[in-house]
Parts: structure tokens; sequence; C-alpha cells
């Protein structure tokens, strides 16, 4: 599973309401909280992270070189109304962008494009190693010959947050496939077999949860 597919969903009537969470850094004073979306990063670095709190606590901790997004979790996904696998070119998912996630998505282009460099800092799991990818992918982070950096860390504290920062690493894209996998059987399963449970069983069952470790 080495390419995949990437479309954004057409826009609804309703204008998008979702967000991205922003944490400007300021050097010697607390970070403070954009509300327009806007940070002005320029010539910052920009962090990553998936919750907007998050953001917020881990920008108290960074330089005012820095400014702390949040992409809300994951921004793009398989199509809910379509299988979204290309089962006839080995498999290859077909990522959308949600409605409700046009609006993050957009504005971290923005901040990403005018960042030094890119730091994604989502969760530390197989989970969060593929967000990481999205976000690159999506936003086009490192184009240009722009850094972009991993990193982990298990617990937001100053220090752990600081180290991660200063020992960086690249996206682990064994973890990236691994996840991609799960969710692409998962949706073979859940998409075939979920409409046989309704009919069969009881209506809103799903068969599509692929349980592994």
């Amino acid at each position: 599973m080495t390419t995949t597919k990437t479309t954004n969903t057409k826009k609804a009537g309703k204008k998008a309401t979702g967000t991205a969470g922003t944490a400007k850094v300021r050097a010697g004073s607390k970070s403070t909280s954009t509300a327009n979306g806007r940070s002005g990063a320029g010539n910052l670095n920009l962090v990553i992270v998936e919750s907007p709190a998050k953001a917020r606590t881990i920008s108290k901790y960074l330089g005012g070189n820095f400014s702390v997004e949040a992409s809300m979790g994951h921004i793009r996904d398989l199509p809910r109304s379509a299988l979204g696998v290309d089962i006839e070119h080995g498999f290859t998912p077909q990522y959308v962008v949600p409605r409700d996630k046009t609006a993050t998505v957009k504005a971290l282009r923005e901040r990403v494009q005018k960042a030094r460099a890119v730091y994604l800092a989502t969760d530390p799991d197989r989970e969060g190693e593929a967000i990481a990818w999205h976000v690159k992918e999506v936003t086009g982070a490192g184009q240009g010959n722009q850094p972009v950096y991993r990193v982990e860390f298990h617990e937001i504290t100053p220090g752990a947050v600081q180290q991660a920062v200063a020992n960086p690493r690249d996206i682990d894209m064994r973890l990236v496939d691994a996840q991609q996998a799960r969710r692409v059987l998962d949706r073979l399963v859940g998409y075939k077999l979920s409409p046989l449970l309704w009919k069969k069983v009881r209506r809103g069952l799903s068969a599509g949860r692929v349980q592994s470790v």
C-alpha cells in the first residue's frame, strides 16, 4: 500500500465550523490564543498537536520562536458514503477531507506555508503516527526544502516537551502503513457485511471493527 488518492468533499451549503486550535508563544510572556484563526507565524517554527487544550499547554513550555496549532484529531479519512478503497489497484485508500475539517485544513495550510520548520507532535502511537502523516500530506508541509520533523513525548511536562523538540525523528512509515492496513480492512469488512447484519439481525450494527494489537 504505497500510494493514496485524496479528494476534498464537495462544499456544503452550510459553512464548515472546524478551525485549527491556535496557541502562539511570545517570548517572556504567557501564550495567547488568537480568536480569528490567524497566528501571524512569520518565520516561526510550527508545532502541530491533536487538541487545542494540549496546544495551549505545550505553548507555555516552548520559546518565542514556536507557534503551536491543533489538527483537531484526524483531518482526513475514507469517505462515509462509498467504499473508498480501490480494490483493483493494490487496495489503495481514497481519502477525503470531511466537510467539518475543511476550515481546519485551510488554516493549517496557511500556517505551514509561513513556518520555518514543522514539528508534528501528534500522539505517540500508531494512530498518532498516521495523523502526523496525513497532516503532512494534506498541508503540503515539506515543500521547498522546508524541514518536517516528528516529535514524540509521553508526558506533557516542560522537560519532556523540550527534550522531544530537541530530538526529533522522521515519520515512521511502518506505523503509518500498519494503521492504513487496519483502516482498509476495517472498511472492507464493515462496508460489505454491515448491511447483512442490518437485514438479518438489527439495523445499526457494525461489522467493521478490526481488533488488533
